[in-house]
């Protein structure tokens, strides 16, 4: 099964590291990348650009709004995602937690499914009448 682990983190942390901590957290978390390729369970991986590159569309009383930034103003921001595959939330969970992110940040474990509501057959989500 597929999920996604979303790395939330303060966007101003990284600014806030000595060269030598920066250097020790990239050598962390190669190495952690390294293990899920290792591993075989790493599908994809990408971080993000900061936040102050955002743009946020809405569609209110049927005008197209578009603001700059995020959707959500947080303490932690996504910073970047993985998508593994492994057999069950409890491998995914033990991946997320071996990520360097869940010591100075949050990763979000979520499952993913082919397609969206839109792509796939909706008979199952829809109540009948």
């Amino acid at each position: 099964m597929q999920y996604l682990l979303m790395d939330y983190v303060s966007e101003n942390g990284w600014r806030e590291l000595s060269r030598e901590e920066q250097e020790r957290w990239l050598g962390t978390y190669k190495a952690y990348m390294q293990a899920m390729v290792d591993a075989g369970v790493l599908k994809h991986s990408a971080g993000l650009q900061p936040t102050s590159t955002a743009t946020t569309v809405r569609i209110r009383d049927d005008k197209t709004q578009v603001l700059d930034g995020p959707y959500a103003d947080s303490k932690e921001q996504l910073g970047g995602f993985h998508l593994i595959d492994v057999p069950d939330l409890d491998a995914a969970l033990a991946w997320a937690a071996r990520s360097p992110t869940a010591l100075h940040g949050v990763v979000e474990v979520r499952p993913v499914f082919d397609g969206t509501f839109l792509t796939r057959d909706i008979a199952g989500f829809v109540k009948p009448a």
